[in-house]
């Protein structure tokens, strides 16, 4: 019988507020804004459910396990306005059942920009995550599941990680299923695990939609669902953005019930159990390799980049936010540095996204735009007054240069 391998992501940028081109401050978020964003998502979604998973680790005596990967945008942020999330989230920590997964600082597209970026981020958060929970991370994933073979050779050059997670897109499975564990190719020792999309949207996406030929959902007929892996695979990874507990999925959908109630039906059959993704990849052979030569996500119904490069505006602001590194970093001044590197955030180019149809309603969550081009503008305003702030920063004399004056 197969695993359950639970994986959340936990992430809020911050936003940008309204600057207009004549605005001449160098305060570029919405303080109030990203507060209050935050507490209500905390309110509704982070205490009630990461108090909820420690209330079931306590009831199956550490046999539920979960992991996660938390931006370092959104723990600066619980640190700053919701500290008691904090305090949840250390508690699940020193369950030992609870393991944190390792992925770019600023949530951000680093890796197909900028390499030495990419490297800088992925410290940044290893170092956060050891340094709050006293974990080095093995596994990683990428911003928004992100991934090619290039990122699997570039991950596995870094001999940090044992394994790398990504969205089991269809077409690159085949006639396989994401419900093994894989190997990308020319890798020798990273592992490759892939999101069991199908099972993850019906609690993600589906679980309250009345329309739905399979609602109500409930904990007895899911695990009947993951029973039926038996024979078809090892592994079943639910991959999914935290927010579905209690944000996407409100409370009255019956979320919380169904979530607390499921490993009861899962472990009722002695060979099921649940896994981090460590351990997984310990416990299970490589099946298979998986060729991904062009990138894919999880986000949309294409899986692909079109959710952040689907159009110029977002592809201009990419190309001219990544070409001011070297003049950021040239002026050696930490708040200029972070200032840009928050600009880095993948949220500021989803929010120009103009798709529509079925994927519309996901695209305006929590966007703080009226329009795509609303937010372009916006956006490019905020990096026209960086670049100016570089260039004046680089024209200031040095202090050696004052004291030789």
């Amino acid at each position: 019988m197969p695993s359950v391998c639970f994986y959340f992501q936990v992430h809020q940028p911050f936003r940008l507020r309204h600057y207009t081109v004549f605005d001449k401050s160098v305060s570029y978020f919405d303080e109030f804004k990203n507060a209050s964003i935050c507490r209500k998502v905390a309110n509704k979604c982070y205490l009630p459910t990461n108090r909820l998973l420690l209330k079931m680790i306590r009831r199956y005596e550490g046999r539920f396990k979960v992991s996660f990967s938390v931006t370092g945008v959104v723990l600066e942020q619980f640190q700053k306005y919701c500290p008691e999330v904090m305090s949840t989230f250390d508690a699940l920590a020193e369950t030992g059942c609870t393991e944190f997964i390792a992925e770019t600082y600023y949530h951000s597209l680093s890796f197909l920009y900028s390499r030495n970026e990419f490297y800088e981020q992925v410290g940044q958060h290893m170092d956060l995550v050891k340094r709050l929970w006293g974990q080095t991370p093995r596994i990683f994933r990428n911003t928004e599941l992100i991934y090619n073979n290039q990122l699997a050779e570039t991950i596995e050059s870094m001999n940090q990680f044992d394994a790398i997670i990504t969205e089991g897109a269809d077409r690159i499975l085949g006639h396989r299923n994401s419900n093994f564990v894989y190997r990308p190719p020319n890798c020798k020792n990273l592992k490759l695990l892939l999101k069991n999309y199908s099972l993850s949207d019906d609690i993600a996406f589906r679980f309250s939609n009345r329309g739905w030929e399979e609602w109500p959902l409930d904990a007895p007929k899911f695990s009947r669902w993951i029973d039926s892996v038996n024979g078809c695979g090892h592994t079943v990874n639910l991959f999914m953005d935290y927010e579905t507990f209690g944000e996407h999925q409100w409370e009255d959908t019956g979320i919380f019930d169904f979530m607390f109630h499921l490993p009861e039906y899962i472990l009722r059959h002695p060979d099921n159990n649940f896994m981090t993704p460590s351990q997984v990849i310990r416990s299970y052979p490589v099946m298979d390799v998986v060729d991904v030569p062009h990138v894919i996500s999880w986000a949309d119904t294409e899986r692909d980049l079109s959710a952040w490069l689907g159009n110029a505006m977002q592809s201009n602001a990419l190309h001219e936010a990544y070409k001011m590194e070297k003049l950021v970093k040239q002026t050696a001044k930490s708040d200029i540095i972070e200032d840009w590197k928050k600009l880095l955030t993948s949220d500021h180019f989803y929010y120009m996204c103009t798709k529509y149809f079925s994927d519309g309603d996901v695209h305006k969550y929590f966007n703080p735009y009226d329009s795509p081009y609303d937010s372009y503008i916006n956006y490019m305003n905020v990096l026209s007054n960086l670049r100016q702030r570089c260039k004046d920063a680089l024209a200031e004399p040095t202090e050696v240069e004052q004291q030789a004056s």
